[in-house]
């Protein structure tokens, strides 16, 4: 899987978030883009995945040489990110049954493997309003690694996660990590891309 993104720009009113961007994202990579707060790693991610339009520019997205339509690229992305919502009138049970519906599991996971690595089995019928910011995170990184996509965004990972959850982060990524695969994170703290090994410093496009 390729991503190219050509002289990629977007902006809110006059104001340019970024652009001037020419960059190409590869399988088997892993990817930090970098930046404070408020500096546009999101808007970026969310305009590769389709989310938002660029203002300039323009992305390119092939598989194998194969050029895919922008309108198709959601059935190759998994996404993690604080503005993803979860179902929460499901339980985690229903959750996990109704995203595989649509996602297929990563080779040799299926359910029981995913409960395991959330080590909730004891909440897996409790309904995900019930459960602490902490864990609604972890549901989400798992529902975004354990699915078997070409692209997987993380976007600020371990958000509302203490010590024991980021290290917990740290190893799902390692355990579902598949070669085919491009990884992305949006991030500003080295804890949490620390294993990638291309950077991006959204302030080099103001």
């Amino acid at each position: 899987m390729n991503i190219t993104l050509h002289n990629l720009g977007r902006r809110f009113n006059q104001e340019w978030i970024f652009r001037g961007i020419d960059y190409s994202f590869v399988s088997n990579n892993k990817y930090a883009i970098l930046g404070p707060n408020g500096s546009g790693k999101s808007t970026l991610i969310k305009v590769i995945t389709g989310q938002l339009t660029p203002s300039e520019g323009s992305i390119s997205y092939a598989d194998t040489e194969e050029e895919i339509h922008a309108e198709d690229i959601y059935r190759h992305v998994s996404i993690a990110a604080p503005y993803i919502e979860l179902i929460e009138e499901y339980t985690l049970s229903e959750l996990l049954d109704f995203h595989f519906k649509f996602k297929a599991y990563l080779p040799n996971f299926n359910k029981e493997k995913v409960i395991a690595l959330l080590n909730m089995g004891k909440s897996l019928n409790k309904g995900l309003k019930y459960y602490s910011s902490g864990m609604k995170q972890r549901v989400k990184l798992v529902l975004a690694c354990c699915s078997d996509s070409k692209i997987l965004f993380l976007d600020e990972p371990t958000s509302n996660m203490d010590l024991e959850g980021e290290q917990w982060y740290l190893n799902l990524v390692a355990q579902t990590h598949i070669d085919h695969r491009v990884v992305i994170i949006g991030s500003n703290q080295q804890k949490e891309y620390e294993f990638c090994n291309e950077i991006i410093r959204i302030t080099d496009y103001k």
